[in-house]
C-alpha cells in the first residue's frame, strides 16, 4: 500500500513569533501549577474528590480542574488573546475544539495527563501544553511534577530537556532504527476502530515487547529520549498528543496518521504511529498492521 510521505525528522526552520523565551515562561506556568494544585492532592484525594466523564476509566479530579483554571488564569496574563483549550473546558464546552483550527493563536492545555494514575497513587501523570498558531504546532512542552523536569520543542529548533534546577538544555534524540522484533514501545490499540484494533492486539508480540503506561505524557517521554522506539495511538485528542508529536518530530522521529497524512492539531482520529525514522515507521506499519 502507498502512503503519503509521513511528517519528516525536523520540521523545517521557520520564523514564529513564540520565542525561547516564551517556552520556559509556558513551562514554568505548568510546573507552578503542579506545585500548587496537583501535587498537594496527590496520594491525598477523598472519594468525593474524583468524578468520572465519558465511562469509569476516564477519570477527573479536584486537582485537574483546579489545575486548568490557573494555568488558564496565568496564561491569559502572559499570553493575552491566545485561545485557551483545555482538556476539562472542553468537557463543559465541545465548541472550544472547533476554534482550534482557526485560531490565530491557541494554547492547548492537558492539565493532568494520567488522571487513572493519579487517582490511584502511581507517580506517572504529567501536565502538557502545545502552541498553535494559525493550525500548525510551534512549541510543546510535557512537565513531569514527579521529577520535576520537563521536555520541551520549538518548530525547527529541536528539542531538548530541562532539569528541576535549570541549567544547560539537554538535546533530545530518539532510539536508532533496529528490525521490528527488537523494537518495544507503547501500544494504545484499544482506542483504534475495528478492524485495526484487532489486528494489532493479535501482532503486537511481533515486537520485543509492547505495553501502555496510561500516561501519554511519559510514554512520549520514553520515545523522545530514545527509552522506547514506537508509539501508536487511536483517539487523537490534542491535549494528549499536540505537544509530545512535536517533540518527538524534533528529536528526530517520524510520525503520521496510520493513513500516512500528516498529523495536525484539528484531526482526532486516524491514529498515530511513531517511530524513530521514515524505514522504521513503514516496517512498523507493515508488521502491525498490513494486510
Amino acid at each position: 500500500m502507498d502512503f503519503p510521505s509521513p511528517t519528516s525528522h525536523r520540521t523545517t526552520l521557520v520564523t514564529t513569533p513564540f520565542s525561547r523565551s516564551d517556552l520556559a515562561d509556558l513551562a514554568a506556568i505548568l510546573a507552578e501549577a503542579a506545585d500548587r494544585e496537583i501535587l498537594p492532592h496527590f496520594r491525598r484525594l477523598a472519594d468525593d474528590d474524583v468524578s468520572t466523564k465519558s465511562g469509569p476509566l476516564d477519570l477527573v479530579t479536584v486537582a485537574d480542574r483546579a489545575a486548568e483554571r490557573h494555568i488558564a488564569e496565568r496564561l491569559a496574563d502572559r499570553f493575552p488573546g491566545a485561545l485557551v483549550v483545555g482538556e476539562e473546558g472542553c468537557a463543559a464546552d465541545t465548541t472550544l475544539l472547533d476554534r482550534l483550527a482557526s485560531a490565530e493563536r491557541a494554547i492547548v492545555v492537558d492539565p493532568i495527563d494520567g488522571t487513572f494514575n493519579f487517582a490511584a497513587g502511581l507517580p506517572l501523570f504529567g501536565v502538557m501544553a502545545a502552541v498553535v498558531i494559525d493550525g500548525r504546532t510551534v512549541a510543546g512542552v510535557i512537565h513531569d511534577p514527579i521529577g520535576g523536569d520537563h521536555l520541551c520543542a520549538l518548530a525547527g529548533e529541536g528539542a531538548w530537556s530541562v532539569g528541576r534546577d535549570g541549567g544547560s538544555p539537554r538535546p533530545l534524540r530518539v532510539a536508532p532504527p533496529a528490525p521490528v522484533a527488537a523494537m518495544h514501545g507503547p501500544l494504545s490499540w484499544p482506542g483504534l476502530p475495528s478492524p485495526d484494533r484487532e489486528r494489532v492486539a493479535a501482532r503486537q508480540a511481533r515486537l520485543a515487547m509492547a505495553y501502555c503506561l496510561r500516561c501519554a505524557a511519559h510514554e512520549y517521554r520514553l520515545i523522545a529520549t530514545g527509552a522506547a522506539h514506537l508509539a501508536l495511538y487511536g483517539k487523537l485528542m490534542p491535549w494528549d498528543h499536540l505537544a509530545g508529536a512535536l517533540i518527538h518530530a524534533e528529536a528526530g522521529g517520524h510520525s503520521a496518521r496510520l493513513d500516512g497524512s500528516t498529523y495536525r492539531p484539528h484531526h482526532r482520529d486516524g491514529g498515530l504511529l511513531l517511530a524513530p525514522d521514515e524505514a522504521s515507521w513503514h516496517a512498523l506499519h507493515e508488521a502491525l498492521l498490513g494486510d
